[in-house]
């Protein structure tokens, strides 16, 4: 009887934590956890398992962190405009900067959110993140990622994402960092007269950010906005098929008054649709892709595959 009692004291727990692949979040108290943050904390590190993190509707206002040892978490919201993750910190806020300002900071592999806002509520004051991503083969579907200047930061030049029907707004740079994201079916919406991208894509990096079947809106304030500028040489940004209101400027992109930068980023589009679509008229230094070129871009498991292969596409 004593090697019964063992196994159980020893075994038991792993079978526990096998098992448990999900977590509520609820502020009513009705789940496991009444705060996000508790609930990551929960998690074991490197669990071999998928762990589930079910948020129930509600506005969740904490600055959380998804620490690298905190691989395959999934955030799942109840109702993308009612599961709220919301924070308020921004660059000049006492020792906060653009790279320390984020609501979400996510380091951990793996990572997946589905219908969910992440926002930063400091509004026009400068550098604000909402979700700044530094870990590797992240998913997030159909989000919203709300704030104002610098809204998206991916972070690190080694990391993969794929946004599929999110929602993303900002004023200026609201999309940037050093990694290779691919945007399918997005509806990215500028506040004001700006700059959607700021891709710093490091030598050598195959692919930087690949926008697919996107749709460009706009505030009514917003009358000139460029696609994009090179924050670092090398930037590299593609819009496929993706539709452009009025408000996007004839020359399409800025070279962030360094000329040299015109040698080195690769800034393209094919088939751009509406009235913000004007090939003849992008900077010379741009490019209108061809067929064949834009085929290969239109892969996520192509941009985003890497020596693993990965297919975000793919459970």
């Amino acid at each position: 009887m004593k090697w019964i009692a063992v196994l159980a004291v020893v075994i038991f727990p792993f079978l526990a934590q096998a098992q448990h692949k999900q977590l509520v979040v609820a502020q009513d108290g009705s789940g496991d956890y009444t705060t996000v943050q508790s609930a990551v904390d929960a998690v074991p590190a490197f669990p071999e398992n998928r762990i589930e993190i079910h948020i129930k509707n509600g506005t969740y206002k904490e600055k959380i962190v998804v620490s690298s040892w905190k691989t395959k978490i999934s955030f799942i919201g109840e109702d993308k405009e009612k599961t709220i993750l919301v924070w308020d910190d921004f660059s000049g806020k006492g020792d906060i900067n653009t790279f320390n300002s984020y609501t979400v900071l996510v380091q951990g592999n793996e990572f997946r959110a589905e219908n969910i806002t992440f926002q930063n509520s400091a509004g026009p004051v400068g550098q604000a993140v909402a979700l700044h991503v530094e870990a590797d083969r992240c998913v997030f579907t159909n989000c919203r990622i709300i704030g104002d200047q610098d809204t998206l930061y991916t972070g690190v030049g080694n990391s993969r994402q794929y946004y599929k029907d999110c929602y993303i707004e900002g004023t200026t740079d609201f999309i940037f960092g050093p990694a290779t994201a691919f945007f399918e079916n997005c509806l990215i919406h500028c506040k004001k007269n700006s700059y959607i991208t700021a891709a710093s894509t490091p030598q050598g990096q195959p692919y930087g950010y690949v926008f697919k079947n996107c749709t460009v809106t706009a505030s009514p304030e917003a009358t000139k906005v460029y696609l994009g500028r090179p924050w670092r040489p090398y930037a590299q940004t593609v819009f496929l098929n993706t539709n452009l209101g009025e408000f996007i400027r004839p020359e399409g992109w800025h070279n962030w008054k360094k000329p040299e930068a015109e040698k080195t980023a690769f800034y393209a589009e094919y088939k751009s649709t509406g009235p913000g679509a004007a090939p003849e008229k992008r900077e010379p230094w741009s490019r209108q892709l061809k067929r064949k070129e834009a085929k290969k871009l239109s892969k996520p498991e192509v941009v985003l595959g890497g020596n693993d292969h990965w297919n975000p596409t793919k459970p």
